[in-house]
């Protein structure tokens, strides 16, 4: 059973969340009787907190605006959250790094000795995506400009790129987005017509911003949606383009953690079959290569015919390169 100190806290915590609250509802949510509640809000009253309630059978609370709220107002859950968040931020593709570490060891000062124990026990090793799709880290003032403009609706001017094709935009910002540590901006480009993902790292705003715009509905309603949709190489709805089927000489709990978004099933005990999409029938049977099995029951035909056209590369590839064991 909670304290009535931590109770408080808990509740003050909800009354921040969202902007009304049924008095049942935080009854529930607590686990004390609508009484027990209105004699919470009371004492929080007491202690300065501004707090309206509304009478009747769906009578409420809400704590109003501009009520000053002490510098240290999480309960264990928030302050565990705070800390992964700050920890994982290194890792977040935004040049972050230090100031999130700062932010941490202020916050870490003014937590009370329990808390700050729960804290340090969380130690991240957050890492950054490697590899040839290694992006630079995106300023944070690119990107408190781009999402003031997407929340004032304003039209954006900026150069972006810098090889040919690249150039100077015209667009409407409607989201940021991220992901694996990548930065996106999602909007419609006044001059293409159509709308357009743009990496944050490449956007090099021109100030000041334009006029305002009337928003329009992403395609299909969904943003997270539309921008997955669009890394698999699809235009409409979010399913890879090429999706083919084949049995691999596997067992399937050997094929299972490595197939992503794909599904497999058990043929028999050495046997398993793989259903799994990409954005081309090459890349799909490369993908497919990679698990280093006997592969059988091909469908369909076009991925039949990409693996007879990696195969050809592969057997060039390897025979230009001397590999030992080949024969001419």
């Amino acid at each position: 059973m909670s304290t009535p100190t931590e109770r408080l806290l808990r509740l003050l915590s909800l009354l921040q969340a969202r902007r009304d609250w049924p008095g049942q509802v935080l009854a529930d949510r607590l686990e004390i009787t609508p009484r027990t509640v209105r004699r919470d809000v009371d004492r929080l009253r007491e202690m300065g907190y501004r707090i309206s309630a509304t009478r009747g059978p769906d009578g409420g609370y809400r704590l109003d605006a501009g009520s000053e709220l002490p510098p240290m107002l999480f309960d264990d859950e928030q302050a565990v959250a705070l800390a992964v968040a700050l920890q994982a931020a290194t890792a977040s593709g935004v040049g972050v790094s230090e100031a999130a570490a700062r932010a941490l060891t202020t916050v870490r000062q003014v937590m009370p000795a329990r808390l700050r124990r729960r804290v340090d026990a969380v130690q991240v090793t957050a890492l950054a995506s490697t590899g040839v799709g290694r992006t630079p880290p995106v300023d944070p003032e690119v990107l408190l400009l781009l999402g003031a403009a997407a929340r004032d609706r304003e039209t954006l001017r900026f150069d972006y790129g810098s090889g040919p094709g690249t150039g100077p935009r015209r667009v409407e910002p409607h989201h940021v987005v991220t992901s694996s540590a990548r930065w996106y901006l999602v909007a419609w480009d006044l001059d293409l017509h159509e709308w357009r993902t743009y990496r944050v790292d490449r956007i090099r705003p021109r100030t000041p911003t334009g006029p305002r715009f009337a928003p329009r509905e992403i395609p299909g309603g969904d943003v997270a949606a539309w921008v997955a949709a669009r890394f698999k190489g699809s235009q409409a709805e979010n399913a890879w383009p090429c999706h083919g089927r084949v049995t691999l000489d596997l067992p399937a709990h050997e094929v299972a953690p490595f197939v992503g978004d794909g599904l497999v099933e058990q043929v028999d005990e050495r046997r398993s079959r793989l259903h799994a999409g990409s954005w081309s029938w090459p890349a799909l049977a490369a993908a497919i290569g990679r698990f280093d099995a006997a592969i059988d029951e091909v469908s369909p035909p076009e991925l039949a015919a990409a693996f007879a056209t990696l195969a050809e590369r592969y057997a060039h590839a390897g025979g230009s390169a001397g590999a030992p064991g080949l024969t001419a």
